[in-house]
């Protein structure tokens, strides 16, 4: 029989095994000439146990290069590699798969340089204050368009420049606490407490991981029974308004209330509470579908629970710049509510995505990014335009 280079040498059987060339059909020299395994004809080699089906070649030999292509790694003639070492546990905030993941990421190192400069440079500059502490609340009952991201960017960003500012989370999720490094498991006094309990608010602010002048009143998942428990409440609408003016929020230049994502009780006693109204919008039709109940809502709180409420700000998120449809969504939202809307827009970034995973904002995790910039940017329009006003 006829076997070819690198399958098999029946007519060098009488020769020492070391003598005898290593290949698929005998790896490691393993194997006696002349015993047929399964599929191998007489005289044949028997493969490996574990080893590759006779007559297949391996990955480990071939010259093609489709190994390196793909990204695979040799077998080495099936021998077991050895098992990866213990993984170190997850910090607070931080999610270990996510963290395994990522930790080779090439952007970090090539953005290492120009992250620290720039921020640097933002903490060189400071942006105009208010005279009074703006309380902002960050609502749109849609999910996914970016409430939380803003809240926590936004935050930072202008603490970077010099502000005080609060973050209090009124989403049952917690994932603004996580994105600011706070803990926030059931044990730990949260916004509920304050809501259900008439805790004081000063009882649970905690100081943000990372920023400066940066606090977070973190919310817990008691906080998901919340919406039932207030419906005995007297002024069920208003206790979040109540905690704010019994505390001291003129030491904060801004306070921001990220909501969650429906037009239950928390999400109106935070209308109730703020006096400025920012909606991030997704760039997509879905977004805007929903846009109008939540201004119907707005307008039932003005006319009988905060006649102060005003949407001062809309902020278009995820914006795809390749596709059509954001640039008609973004369009349709500027010529429907002007001058309200941010000339910056919030761009799709994966650095975005994957800050929270480490108990960061994307303006500590990657300042270079793309995200981290477009916030930076957004925040300073926040800041200018309130500082204009209140002129």
């Amino acid at each position: 029989m006829s076997t070819g280079p690198g399958l098999g040498w029946p007519d060098r059987a009488d020769e020492p095994p070391e003598d005898q060339p290593s290949g698929p059909g005998r790896p490691g020299g393993e194997g006696v000439a002349g015993e047929a395994g399964p599929g191998n004809a007489p005289g044949e080699p028997a493969p490996e146990a574990g080893g590759p089906p006779s007559g297949h070649a391996m990955w480990g030999n071939t010259t093609s290069g489709t190994a390196d292509n793909v990204g695979y790694v040799p077998t080495n003639g099936g021998a077991q590699q050895p098992p990866p070492g213990p993984r170190k546990g997850p910090s607070q905030g931080e999610s270990e798969l996510v963290r395994e993941a990522l930790k080779d990421a090439k952007v970090s190192r090539e953005t290492a340089v120009t992250s620290m400069k720039v921020m640097s440079g933002r903490r060189e500059k400071e942006w105009p204050r208010p005279k009074h502490c703006r309380i902002v609340t960050i609502a749109n009952q849609k999910g996914g368009v970016g409430k939380t991201t803003s809240s926590v960017n936004l935050a930072a960003s202008l603490a970077m420049h010099g502000a005080q500012v609060l973050v209090v989370d009124l989403d049952p999720q917690g994932n603004a606490s996580t994105a600011l490094g706070v803990e926030h498991h059931a044990e730990i006094p949260s916004i509920y407490d304050v809501l259900i309990e008439d805790m004081p608010l000063s009882d649970i602010v905690v100081p943000a991981t990372d920023i400066p002048n940066l606090f977070c009143a973190p919310a817990t998942l008691n906080l998901a029974g919340a919406e039932i428990e207030l419906v005995s409440k007297v002024a069920r609408e208003s206790r979040l308004r109540r905690a704010l003016e019994s505390y001291d929020t003129e030491a904060f230049d801004y306070v921001l209330i990220d909501c969650p994502p429906s037009l239950g009780l928390l999400t109106v006693n935070a209308l109730v509470g703020g006096d400025e109204l920012l909606i991030p919008i997704q760039c997509e039709y879905y977004a805007l579908e929903g846009l109008g109940q939540l201004v119907r809502t707005v307008d039932l709180v003005k006319a009988h629970l905060n006649p102060k409420l005003a949407v001062t700000t809309i902020l278009l998120t995820m914006y795809d710049a390749r596709t059509r449809l954001a640039a008609q969504v973004a369009e349709d939202v500027r010529n429907h509510f002007g001058d309200v809307v941010l000339n910056t827009v919030i761009p799709r970034s994966v650095r975005v995505s994957e800050a929270p995973s480490y108990g960061q904002s994307v303006m500590t995790y990657d300042p270079g990014s793309s995200g981290a910039l477009a916030y930076s940017e957004a925040a300073s329009e926040v800041a200018h335009r309130g500082a204009g006003a209140a002129q």
